[in-house]
């Protein structure tokens, strides 16, 4: 569990298009065995620690012709930004893929003091 002491908190979210494979036949709708995507998202504002980072799936165009596999994951985050992960295997075909994201955590105030 992350605590929050005395800093305000701040609160950014977006979308972002990972890929679209299937208008230029990419391996995530052509390809077999593992595949992954990353995409760096940056934050609006940096936080003043490293914030807690919710992602999910906003919209998918997948083929129904075999099962569905897919991963999507928040990784290397840090106070400015993340990689929003995707990840299939196996014969899974993902056209497209959107994902929203919300990031929760402290952030700088106006009173904070820099002694440096």
């Amino acid at each position: 569990m992350k605590k929050f002491l005395s800093h305000p908190i701040g609160i950014d979210q977006g979308e972002s298009v990972l890929f679209s494979d299937f208008a230029d036949g990419g391996d995530m709708w052509t390809g077999q065995g593992a595949r992954e995507r990353r995409t760096a998202i940056r934050f609006k504002e940096a936080f003043r620690s490293v914030p807690f980072v919710q992602i999910g799936v906003a919209l998918w165009d997948v083929d129904t012709s075999s099962a569905l596999r897919a991963e999507v994951q928040a990784e290397d985050i840090t106070p400015e930004g993340f990689n929003a992960v995707f990840r299939t295997w196996s014969d899974t075909r993902i056209a497209r893929i959107r994902v929203s994201w919300t990031a929760i955590g402290e952030v700088a105030h106006e009173d904070d003091w820099n002694i440096s």
